[in-house]
């Protein structure tokens, strides 16, 4: 297996297990561990329908959907975002806790990014994905991501607290 591939796959078992420590079902493990396949490699959803199923099929959709959202200002993206993650979880709730498995398994490996993209992920992270968490009685999950945005936009505060 080339050392392309791992992250890759990590990645998606890392989120999976997030989802494990839940206690959900198959469907949700699977999907944790496919969630990005469609984004990052060449198989389509068509493929992944036809491997896995609708259900799968459908969720993955729903995650490659969130994921391209793209838009002009930080405001706007943000506001886009929480309504595009509402607008999905009415349609199947579980594409937006494979997506929080995901953003939360993201968080925990930040320090690997750029500091612009830590910051403006942990700022997304406070204000979209924490709050949506606390509504949907994730509290374990939003604890976490509150603290680890706090790490990275406010490091000194953090520091001193945590001493």
């Amino acid at each position: 297996m080339s050392a392309v591939w791992i992250p890759f796959i990590y990645h998606g078992i890392q989120t999976a297990d997030i989802l494990a420590d839940l206690h959900l079902d198959s469907t949700m493990i699977a999907c944790g561990i496919l969630h990005d396949v469609v984004e990052d490699t060449s198989i389509t959803i068509e493929d992944v329908r036809r491997e896995f199923g609708d259900e799968i099929g459908t969720i993955i959709e729903g995650l490659t959907k969130i994921a391209g959202l793209t838009l002009m200002s930080p405001e706007e993206r943000q506001a886009e975002n929480f309504r595009k993650m509402i607008l999905y979880s009415a349609k199947d709730v579980r594409t937006v806790i494979v997506k929080f498995a995901d953003r939360l398994h993201n968080m925990r490996t930040l320090e690997y990014l750029p500091a612009r993209s830590q910051i403006r992920m942990a700022r997304e992270t406070l204000q979209i994905f924490a709050p949506l968490a606390n509504r949907l009685g994730i509290w374990v999950w939003k604890a976490e991501l509150e603290d680890l945005a706090f790490r990275y936009l406010n490091p000194k505060t953090y520091e001193q607290m945590a001493d």
